[in-house]
């Protein structure tokens, strides 16, 4: 157990937290959520004791180890890999080099082998002797290749060390873990590994993420950070999301009879407690779910944007036709004979094991870089918009954000006056004195809602989504999820957020150096087919 006792926070006038009172408790698995800024990961670190609050104290079970995702990738550069991970549990290691201290003494006395024998009993009840196996079937399970383990953590590449801090937090069976966005770096296949362990975890597990599918594969209960306070909800995000919005329904209907409303809640808390037999927790969140109350459902506080496209125009017969593109960065291969052609209803995800793959993808079709052969053809009445990954260059001059919109209105569009252009940022939250900030000052996540301003201005019938969930809370997300679902256009979409693959695809093209692998199905039924996990290895080999 561990738990918040009045905790307080603030910097200067901004108060995070005030007031905390709040209980995590062994076999639950707690999905940390709210607004950018609202203080999720400050939270843990105020659990983990690397931040002390102004007022109130973090209380946990005596006895019982703690273990947090460690986020400095250099803090252990002059470690190895395995020793990295070991070092997780710091009282075996602690006890470790004690003992061998004792035996290495060239003036041991009795008593020191009577001290060092001790220490050999209280490292074996640890697990120490199973300790470098465990620690490495952590790492292979995570990626991270035998070859690696013996190397140094400076000589490894960055996306590996993120693994290895991953590896380490869980090695040890800790009785708290702490897991600040987790998934951050891994692929699909490490991400499915860790929702079964965390699934099948016995302790208590608190974790931040914006993958909405993680936190309803691993999640028994949601911990809304909103308004400096803390609560907590049965069920993972998505009963979250659909309850409270479904409340904020009911409060709105005025019209609705009291005893509507409470059967209508109640059927929905059934059907979602019987969906929860489908779950990796099947049996810790159905239980909660059953000793749940209508009582404890509220409505959201949150702001969601509204993120629409509007046609200008239907898209005709012909779309997009690739033929023969192949694209190649500092001598690696990253796709080769490409080609395929876009129907009206396509949805298309696409993936690759080469993380650059994608983007030089969506770079070339988007006129940004050329291919090194093939070519790509619009059809005349396409109108795109496209989000990439990486959009900096367009935010290096000093512009205000009303003058920067200006600058991409299209030619169909005659009458552009500051409410048009104030009605774009207002969708995607920008109030006010908002819209006279510089460009060259904003975060990661107003740039990107910045650029969603703008691919809306430009009433496309086809959006390429390059990472649309990057540097967005869950809010953003979940609209630009509904959004893309509900979208009557063609979307082209890479993304690291499974339910927005899953929720919006329908069909499934993956660049590999040897062609391309195209199925119209859902994502899901690509990435568990087994023909299809065959093919991907001959892809690949």
């Amino acid at each position: 157990m561990i738990a918040a006792r009045n905790v307080t926070l603030a910097y200067g006038k901004r108060v995070l937290f005030d007031e905390v009172n709040i209980t995590f408790t062994k076999g639950n698995c707690y999905g940390v959520i709210g607004a950018n800024g609202a203080g999720k990961s400050t939270f843990l670190k105020i659990l983990s004791g690397e931040i002390e609050p102004n007022k109130g104290n973090v209380e946990i079970t005596p006895g019982e180890r703690l273990a947090i995702l460690k986020q400095n990738q250099f803090e252990f550069d002059n470690e190895t890999v395995l020793n990295t991970v070991l070092m997780g549990h710091k009282v075996m290691w602690d006890i470790m080099h004690e003992k061998d201290a004792l035996y290495a003494k060239p003036d041991a006395t009795e008593d020191d082998f009577m001290k060092a024998a001790t220490l050999e009993a209280e490292y074996g009840e640890m697990g120490g002797y199973e300790s470098e196996s465990n620690a490495a079937s952590f790492l292979n399970n995570l990626g991270i290749q035998d070859e690696y383990h013996q190397s140094l953590m400076s000589d490894i590449p960055s996306n590996l060390k993120v693994r290895v801090l991953l590896a380490q937090a869980l090695f040890g069976n800790p009785d708290i873990l702490l897991l600040d966005e987790p998934t951050n770096g891994l692929d699909l296949e490490t991400i499915a590994w860790l929702e079964n362990f965390l699934a099948d975890y016995e302790n208590c597990v608190l974790v931040v993420s914006h993958d909405r599918h993680f936190l309803d594969a691993v999640c028994t209960h949601v911990a809304d950070v909103d308004r400096a306070k803390i609560k907590t909800y049965t069920g993972n995000y998505t009963f979250w999301y659909e309850s409270s919005q479904l409340m904020a329904r009911q409060i709105n209907d005025k019209n609705k009879k009291v005893e509507d409303k409470r059967q209508a809640l109640i059927d929905f808390i059934a059907r979602f407690s019987a969906n929860a037999s489908k779950s990796k927790q099947a049996t810790s969140r159905k239980k909660a779910l059953e000793k749940l109350t209508i009582e404890e459902i509220e409505p959201s506080n949150r702001k969601y944007p509204g993120i629409i496209f509007t046609a200008l125009r239907e898209v005709g017969n012909e779309i997009l036709n690739v033929e023969g593109l192949k694209k190649s960065v500092d001598g690696r291969l990253l796709f080769d004979k490409v080609t395929f052609s876009v129907g009206r209803e396509d949805k298309i995800a696409f993936i690759s094991k080469d993380p650059l793959a994608v983007s030089a993808f969506f770079d070339i079709i988007n006129g940004v870089t050329e291919p090194e052969a093939g070519k790509v053809e619009w059809g005349t009445t396409i109108t795109k918009a496209y989000l990439p990954v990486e959009n900096n260059e367009l935010f290096k001059g000093d512009d205000t954000l009303l003058d920067w919109l200006r600058q991409f209105v299209p030619p169909h569009v005659t009458d552009v006056d500051e409410p048009f252009l104030r009605g774009f940022f207002g969708k995607m939250l920008f109030a006010g004195d908002d819209i006279m900030k510089k460009t060259n000052v904003l975060s990661g996540g107003e740039k990107v809602r910045c650029m969603v301003s703008r691919m809306m201005l430009q009433n496309p019938n086809v959006i390429t989504l390059d990472q649309p969930t990057n540097h967005l809370d869950l809010e953003s997300i979940q609209s630009f999820n509904e959004s893309a679902t509900n979208f009557k256009g063609v979307v082209l979409l890479t993304s690291h957020d499974h339910t927005f693959m899953q929720t919006v695809a329908n069909r499934v093209i993956e660049l590999t150096p040897k062609g391309i692998i195209d199925k119209l199905m859902e994502f899901d039924e690509y990435l568990q087919d087994p023909r299809i996990k065959e093919l991907r290895k001959e892809m690949y080999s």
